[in-house]
């Protein structure tokens, strides 16, 4: 039988902060700001939400979609590059919350933004191999920037959950990676905010690897930008994915359903996945898609979907990526500064 997404789901915090509201603070310029990243306003955790609590709610929307006993599910990989510990797992506090047997495999992920998409590769292997009947593949983040820094106008926080299986409401046509050691951002052990490469982080990073990946996933499948319906690309800012698409010869009708950054920000490990889900919300039968990860160190996944009509039956059982986008709530700098604890004493 084919394998695919069985369920999927995502999960977005209400509360956002604009990017006029941090250039305000920061004496900059806001227009440029806004221009030159497209991005308007990014989504911020609240005092209880972590990257475990973000897995969960976006776990129960794609088990609501699969419509399975949590029990079947044979592994939990949660990407993210903000795990609330260093030493234990958040994948044993989301399979608990999810009422998922002790009968399974379960590990985190980290690959800076593509974390959440290798657990997808994970799942899908396994339940090829026939050794698991269903994985969950999650991609979570409340990502880090330091105060002034670039990074700080589009770190954001939000997550998309993945169950893989048979009987799938999107066939995975297949999958490949491109990786290589080019390092355009980083944090060590200890620090509080990630460090950039700067002049790294363009050409030599996101745009070499995405554009690779998506080429070599391509030609193995002897497709062409035209075949796909939709296309995803991890979303640092609005402008890398923008180019990145024009570079590889889609347009921007094909990209624009999955476009999120603009309303969320960057949320690391569940960027292009929660742009996935944004797409699953609108496919229709028949549609391919194709997504492509980025994460710095530095490495891209690329994925081709074809949705089947189980898409129809599913789609409407839990809430959609936009019901969140627009379920909003806005705060300034200093509530900001006080929810991602900033202030040090």
């Amino acid at each position: 039988m084919d394998i695919g997404i069985v369920g999927y789901g995502c999960y977005i915090p209400r509360l956002r902060i604009s990017v006029e509201e941090i250039a305000r603070v920061w004496g900059a310029d806001a227009e440029s700001y806004k221009k030159g990243l497209i991005v308007e306003e990014k989504a911020v955790p609240d005092m209880d939400e972590d990257t475990v609590t973000i897995s969960v709610e976006a776990a129960k929307n794609a088990l609501l979609r699969a419509g399975i006993d949590p029990e079947k599910i044979g592994s939990v990989y949660v990407g993210s590059e903000s795990h609330p510990y260093a030493v234990k797992p958040s994948g044993t506090v989301v399979a608990e919350a999810l009422g998922i047997g002790s009968n399974v495999m379960i590990a985190d992920f980290e690959f800076a933004c593509k974390a959440g998409t290798a657990a997808m590769q994970c799942c899908y292997g396994l339940v090829k191999a026939g050794e698991i009947e269903y994985g969950l593949a999650i991609g979570a983040d409340t990502s880090q920037g330091r105060p002034g820094d670039a990074l700080e106008y589009t770190a954001a926080a939000a997550g998309a959950a993945f169950i893989i299986g048979k009987d799938p409401l999107a066939k995975l046509e297949g999958t490949c990676s491109f990786t290589t050691d080019t390092s355009d951002f980083w944090r060590r052990e200890g620090a509080d905010y990630p460090s950039h490469g700067a002049r790294f982080t363009g050409k030599p990073a996101y745009f070499k690897h995405v554009t690779s990946a998506s080429k070599m996933l391509m030609d193995k499948l002897s497709l062409k930008p035209a075949d796909f319906k939709y296309a995803v690309f991890h979303m640092p800012n609005g402008k890398f994915p923008l180019t990145a698409s024009k570079m590889l010869g889609f347009s921007k009708e094909q990209i624009e359903n999955g476009f999120v950054v603009n309303k969320i920000g960057n949320p690391y490990s569940g960027s292009s996945p929660v742009g996935l889900c944004a797409t699953l919300d609108v496919a229709q039968p028949g549609d391919r898609i194709l997504m492509t990860s980025y994460g710095s160190g530095a490495g891209s996944d690329s994925f081709s979907f074809m949705v089947t009509d189980k898409i129809l039956e599913r789609r409407e059982k839990a809430k959609k990526t936009q019901d969140y986008i627009k379920n909003k709530q806005n705060i300034d700098y200093g509530v900001y500064v006080k929810l991602r604890r900033k202030l040090r004493v």
